[in-house]
């Protein structure tokens, strides 16, 4: 717990020893690396001062800290992530801190409220010679009860086939995702709010793709275009679009198409080409006009993100029908009061929700 809720911070040991070491707030109270090395180990207790000092240094109150992994189910396991190949090591394991330390407090929250959980519909959908990214993405459509056409909410799809779904700032913009679906527990999603919407509902359908197909570590660049596959399926079946390209394409048709479809004009130029719809030097061209007009960084026609529903109705519950106060409701999450604030109530589409209770 000591190493999750350090690497969720972004700390170093030696950060974490400095700031244990100023809140002492001058009872001469040194803390080096050492300690904490030795803590993180559990080579030591940590307990009375030194876990306060520890909680203040780390920003969450020192009940997270004692929590009991086994027993909590807190742990970091198979994850799967849309990133790009630049983004460091200590960057990708404080977004995987932050995915563990979201099922601490979501289960925290589900607990204290009560409600029961969305039955759950997701399926294991695993590859072989015969079943491709392809065809677990039109299973899963046709086990869905989905009609044909484009996917109206990528998000309300996964919310309602019982996943849980979160968007949060993931401080870097080389990360769109990330997933997990332990076995025995709901799906859990963590999608950027840095990237835009159209961006997101396919790097939601890549994760859909993974936690679906991939319950098992595999050749990670395999995975990534089996993950693509399923998404470019999922989101634009090919029975669907194919005829959107059937008269040629240019930027202004792209444009149109976005707009229906709601996935970026790099992705449908993509999948055109996939499907044979366009030639390979056709591709080339319209993808070197679109760098030519800066389109590769920002594209036009602006995809509304779409917004998770089930964790706001949950917090909702608890501090307008169960009438609970916010530190109480945070302190549920194993969070202090700032941070629950500013990641379940400022960070939601929550209108409704009081922002004011304290």
């Amino acid at each position: 717990m000591l190493v999750l809720a350090r690497e969720s911070r972004g700390l170093t040991q030696v950060e974490v020893a400095a700031a244990m070491t100023k809140a002492s707030q001058g009872e001469a109270t040194t803390v080096s690396q050492g300690y904490v090395s030795r803590a993180e180990a559990g080579r030591l207790i940590v307990s009375d001062e030194r876990l306060d000092l520890y909680a203040a240094a780390l920003g969450y109150p020192p009940a997270l800290l004692c929590l009991d992994p086994q027993v909590s189910g807190v742990g970091v396991g198979l994850v799967h992530h849309r990133k790009k190949a630049s983004l460091s090591a200590s960057a990708l394991r404080r977004v995987h801190a932050h995915l563990a330390l979201a099922r601490v407090q979501l289960d925290g929250l589900a607990a204290e409220a009560g409600v029961p959980e969305e039955p759950l519909r997701f399926l294991r959908v695993p590859l072989n010679d015969l079943v491709t990214p392809k065809d677990a993405a039109r299973r899963l459509r046709r086990e869905w009860s989905m009609p044909s056409g484009p996917v109206l909410d990528m998000v309300g799809v996964v919310e309602g086939a019982g996943a849980l779904v979160l968007t949060e700032d993931l401080e870097s913009d080389l990360l769109d995702a990330v997933s997990q679906w332990p076995e025995g527990q709901q799906p859990l999603l963590l999608a950027n709010t840095r990237a835009p919407g159209d961006r997101r509902r396919f790097s939601i359908a890549h994760e859909l793709g993974h936690m679906v197909m991939h319950p098992e570590p595999g050749a990670a660049s395999a995975q990534e275009k089996q993950a693509d596959a399923f998404a470019a399926e999922f989101l634009m079946p090919a029975a669907d679009i194919r005829a959107s390209f059937s008269d040629g394409i240019d930027l202004s048709g792209l444009a149109d198409l976005k707009r229906t479809w709601g996935v970026s004009m790099s992705a449908l130029l993509r999948r055109a080409q996939t499907l044979n719809t366009i030639s390979e030097w056709q591709y080339r061209t319209l993808m070197i006009e679109m760098s030519a007009l800066g389109y590769r960084t920002t594209e036009p026609v602006e995809v509304t993100p779409e917004q998770p529903q089930r964790v706001a109705a949950l917090v909702q519950h608890l501090l307008t029908t169960r009438q609970m106060r916010l530190q109480d409701v945070a302190a549920c999450a194993h969070l202090l009061p700032e941070d629950f604030q500013r990641l379940y109530v400022d960070g939601a589409d929550s209108s409704s929700i009081p922002t004011t209770r304290r």
